[in-house]
């Protein structure tokens, strides 16, 4: 089964929109897909940020899939979760920004994912967003625990995944969950406003180069020590001093007038 995952670049950003309707659930076809569109996106230097979303006005994504879960052996379901895992990870490392737009229900490993990303964008009036796996006698295996741990206090989102809690976007907005919500006449309106926000972070206004270094180094604050994270910070800092992109900015800056990036 092809384009479960639809793929589409346009100055500068790609847009990744699951597209498994009802609900844009897992499944092992979507994330291979999602995972070559993510790798896709890497290589291509005229994609300097991401945008995933879901198709439709309801869900962003419900998560794994409920019916190939049951039916699958515990080997699969294990391997399932381990790729699934490892795709999150591949978002979450991707030298380059992904924006979450949140255009409905982000649930189970839906929001899984959309913690993986950079920002997270979401359409006011859309939806929620939890991680009731406690319902399923599971818990949130693609990285979830982890990922809320490093926005909730440990108490709030104990409480979160024990009670199998869904927020609505403003009440996630309020607790970090969410770091936007946009209201929006339709579903198309709401995708080209979170593309133009996305693209305020791409050349020439902004060095992609420089951009992917910063959530890298961001990034590093969650996984190592704070004399690893600065020490890998200057190294990073080290290759930007020597790109033509930091003295075009210091150029301009001497200049008074805006910098032209080009990503190198």
């Amino acid at each position: 089964m092809g384009n479960i995952v639809n793929y589409q670049t346009d100055r500068g950003v790609a847009l990744l929109t699951l597209n498994d309707p009802p609900v844009n659930a897992f499944t092992h076809e979507m994330l291979v897909e999602l995972d070559a569109h993510i790798t896709d996106a890497r290589f291509d230097d005229d994609v300097q940020a991401i945008v995933l979303t879901g198709h439709g006005e309801h869900f962003f994504s419900a998560g794994a899939n409920i019916n190939m879960l049951r039916e699958v052996d515990a080997s699969f379901r294990y391997n399932f979760f381990l790729y699934a895992s490892e795709t999150m990870a591949r978002i979450e490392h991707t030298p380059k920004l992904v924006i979450a737009a949140l255009n409905g229900h982000a649930v189970g490993d839906g929001m899984e994912m959309a913690l993986a990303c950079d920002i997270r964008i979401a359409r006011a009036g859309a939806g929620t967003i939890g991680m009731p796996q406690i319902d399923l006698g599971m818990i949130p295996g693609t990285g979830g625990t982890q990922r809320i741990a490093r926005f909730l206090r440990k108490g709030r989102a104990m409480h979160m995944l024990l009670e199998g809690e869904k927020m609505s976007f403003p009440d996630a907005l309020g607790v970090g969950l969410v770091d936007f919500v946009w209201t929006s006449d339709s579903h198309a309106e709401f995708i080209d406003r979170v593309l133009d926000y996305a693209r305020r972070f791409t050349r020439p206004d902004k060095s992609p180069l420089t951009v992917g270094k910063l959530k890298l180094a961001v990034q590093a604050a969650y996984e190592l020590t704070t004399e690893q994270g600065v020490a890998f910070e200057r190294e990073l800092q080290a290759q930007l001093c020597s790109a033509d992109d930091a003295c075009e900015g210091l150029q301009a800056w001497i200049e008074k007038r805006p910098p032209v990036f080009q990503g190198k």
